[in-house]
C-alpha cells in the first residue's frame, strides 16, 4: 500500500480526543493533524516523537494533515492508521501474497454475515469452502519482540471472534488475521491483562477451529506492505494440549 501523497516529517506535541494530534512541522509551524486511530496507542503517542504525516489540500477535509507513521528506536517504524490493514491485506490477497489464503479466485470485501456483522473478506473458489477472513490491526509491543493484541478493551473484537467460531463450528473456514503494523516484532501473542474477555473469546474461537494467522509489515515513508508470517503464541490451553499429545495421553 503506497501512500498517494508523499509524507513529510513532523514532531508530535500531543494526541488528544482520540482523533486529533497537535504537531510541529519541519518549518516550525504548529498545526493539528487527524489521527486515524481510536485505540489506546500505548507507546506510540509520546510527546516529542518524530512522526510522518500526509498533507492534503482537499477542501472537504477539516484538517490539512493526516498522521500515518511514528519512528521507533533502532530505525524501526510503526503505522498508526487503523484503517490501513484492510487495504494492505486486500492488496496482498489480490497478488496471492498470503500463502495460507492463496488459491481463491473471488475476493469480496465487507460481506454481511452472522448477527448484524460484516466480514472483512469473503474468499470463494469452486470446489473449496468459502473462507471468512477477519483482519485486526496490531501495534502494541511491551516485552521483547512480542506484538500484542488488543491494546484496550474491544467488545467488538470479541463479537467478531464469536461470529467466526460459529462459522467454524458449522464446518466452514474461519480465519482471524492479525496484521502487525510495526517492524520491531517477530512473534505475536494476546494481552489478556488489557482485555480478559477478548483473551477468553480467542481461546474459545481457536478451540472451535478458527485459524489464527499473523503477518508482519514492511514500513517506509513511501508505504506499508505485508511481510512475512509471524508465529502465534499457542497460549496455555493449546500448549497443555500439545504436552498431552507428546506424552501420548
Amino acid at each position: 500500500m503506497r501512500f498517494p501523497t508523499p509524507l513529510v516529517p513532523a514532531t508530535l506535541i500531543r494526541r488528544y480526543k482520540r482523533f486529533l494530534a497537535d504537531i510541529v512541522l519541519a518549518d516550525g509551524r504548529e498545526v493539528t493533524a487527524h489521527c486515524p486511530n481510536p485505540g489506546a496507542m500505548l507507546g506510540l503517542a509520546e510527546p516529542g516523537a518524530r512522526i510522518w504525516v500526509e498533507p492534503n489540500d482537499d477542501p472537504k477535509k477539516k484538517l490539512g494533515y493526516g498522521w500515518r507513521l511514528v519512528e521507533l528506536p533502532g530505525g524501526h517504524m510503526a503505522g498508526i492508521d487503523a484503517g490501513a490493514p484492510n487495504r494492505i491485506v486486500a492488496e496482498a490477497l489480490g497478488a496471492g501474497g498470503i500463502p495460507a489464503l492463496a488459491g481463491y479466485g473471488t475476493i469480496r470485501p465487507e460481506q454481511r454475515y452472522g448477527t448484524n456483522s460484516r466480514i472483512d473478506f469473503l474468499l470463494s473458489e469452486p470446489g473449496r469452502p468459502d473462507a471468512y477472513v477477519e483482519v485486526k490491526n496490531v501495534h502494541l509491543r511491551r516485552d521483547g519482540d512480542w506484538a500484542e493484541f488488543p491494546d484496550c478493551v474491544t467488545a467488538r473484537g470479541a463479537k467478531h471472534l464469536a461470529e467466526l467460531s460459529r462459522i467454524a463450528a458449522a464446518g466452514g473456514r474461519a480465519v482471524m488475521l492479525y496484521l502487525v503494523q510495526r517492524t520491531d516484532c517477530g512473534r505475536f501473542r494476546l494481552a489478556p491483562d488489557l482485555d480478559p474477555a477478548y483473551a477468553a473469546a480467542f481461546d474459545a474461537a481457536r478451540a472451535a477451529g478458527v485459524e489464527m494467522l499473523c503477518h508482519g509489515t514492511r514500513i517506509t515513508a513511501e508505504g506499508v506492505w505485508l511481510d512475512r508470517a509471524l508465529p502465534v503464541d499457542p497460549g496455555p490451553q493449546a500448549a497443555a494440549a500439545a504436552a498431552r499429545r507428546a506424552r501420548g495421553s
